[in-house]
């Protein structure tokens, strides 16, 4: 069983060789030394994360003050990225994992957590097959049985809370597409954690509504298992406020001091000669009337709005939601005055990763890790949400509410559309 690169077992610090891998077959991991160990089995929030891509989700969490002590993924750039970074990973295809495993003590075992201690169980099972920006060929494709995998990890370790995230198509796909009288994916998640003892609440939440500078939603599910009362964390930043540090951030807030754009993908001739013609906020529509048909090719005829054809951002905007590569000709993510995509700094720094943060793998492996990220910023919003019911102080308990009918309105910041993010 070797590692990426055939390596095998890798380990690091102390302690790295006790732990013999499932049924005998090395997995392949950073073994977490002594030190690291001991703080795992002390802190008292500890994580398991599963999917963990370039780690977006789990650094939102250590930044909320939980401690994520060890990650997986499938990926091998991914598991480099983890690694590049001293963080403990394991590399493996969740279904062979607990397969060989179904009580997933490897996840306890390599990071040293008490089973009893275990705070968290996050993820977002790979979701390809639930995008509304895919074919949605939803639980039909392998991918989209992966959630499975997750409620199963749930169900062996028992932790106090879980984060399941996803595409918000998860949330309209039905299981079976063939058939219109099938109930929806999400519905059969949401009985699958009931069956196994969770409490659950869950919604679409938009980055942007937590300060990070891009639209980007997402479904998130939260779990509790002793029926705490958790609940999505209220929106932070806002399209309107007085307090500037709590509007919306925007993508020249969050690109505009890179000194140097860093690697980046190339648009080839044909398209840079376009692009050439717009300015910064443009796209397709405001090309030249009598070149959008050859420009736009066969996609002129299509319906949809084509919003991102030819796009040039614009630096007092959020950024669209980042997608995997950013010269793709639907969702075309060009720099607001160069002519070239976004470089992956600039990705980097829309998802909120720490400018220390390194990524593995060719250019277009790093867009890839980055562009399926959950936004730090909305990572940190869930684990202070976490934190805040375990200490029970979420909520401030007053007897007497004056002017009721104003605490109700803004009460309700949840279910509220905080502008137009169309």
């Amino acid at each position: 069983g070797g590692g990426a690169g055939g390596e095998g077992v890798q380990k690091k610090g102390g302690g790295g060789d006790t732990w013999g891998g499932v049924m005998g077959r090395g997995l392949p991991f950073f073994g977490a030394g002594g030190a690291m160990l001991m703080e795992n089995a002390r802190h008292p929030y500890p994580v398991v994360s599963l999917f963990s891509g370039a780690m977006g989700l789990d650094l939102g969490l250590n930044e909320a003050g939980l401690r994520v002590a060890v990650s997986q993924d499938i990926d091998k750039w991914c598991v480099e990225t983890m690694r590049r970074n001293d963080h403990l990973a394991i590399e493996g295809d969740i279904r062979e994992l607990i397969n060989d495993a179904p009580g997933c003590e490897f996840f306890l075992r390599a990071s040293g957590i008490p089973r009893e201690a275990l705070f968290a169980v996050v993820g977002g099972p790979p979701c390809q097959s639930f995008s509304t920006a895919g074919k949605r060929l939803g639980v039909e494709d392998a991918r989209g049985q992966l959630y499975q995998e997750f409620i199963k990890v749930v169900a062996a370790l028992r932790p106090r809370f879980f984060i399941m995230e996803n595409v918000k198509g998860l949330a309209s796909m039905s299981a079976n597409p063939a058939d219109k009288q099938s109930k929806l994916v999400l519905e059969t998640i949401l009985e699958s954690f009931k069956a196994i003892g969770y409490h659950t609440v869950h919604g679409i939440l938009d980055a942007v509504h937590y300060g990070t500078p891009q639209f980007r939603e997402r479904l998130v599910i939260v779990g509790s298992r002793d029926g705490e009362d958790i609940f999505l964390p209220a929106p932070t930043h806002f399209q309107r406020h007085q307090n500037p540090a709590m509007r919306w951030q925007t993508l020249g807030s969050a690109i505009g001091d890179l000194k140097d754009a860093g690697p980046h993908a190339q648009f080839s001739p044909a398209v840079q000669r376009y692009l050439a013609l717009l300015g910064e906020g443009n796209n397709w529509k405001n090309l030249p009337k009598n070149i959008v048909q050859e420009a736009m090719g066969g996609a002129f005829e299509s319906g949809g709005s084509k919003v991102g054809f030819y796009r040039r951002l614009n630096r007092a905007e959020p950024s669209p939601t980042l997608v995997t590569s950013p010269i793709q000709k639907a969702t075309m993510l060009c720099h607001p005055t160069e002519l070239r995509p976004l470089s992956v700094s600039e990705y980097a720094r829309i998802q909120k990763f720490p400018d220390h943060w390194k990524f593995e793998g060719k250019t277009a492996d790093c867009y890839r890790q980055i562009g399926n990220a959950v936004p730090t910023a909305l990572g940190r919003a869930l684990g202070q949400m976490l934190r805040s019911v375990a200490q029970g102080d979420a909520k401030v308990n007053a007897k007497r509410m004056r002017g009721t009918s104003v605490h109700r309105k803004l009460d309700s910041v949840e279910t509220e559309d905080w502008g137009d993010d169309s």
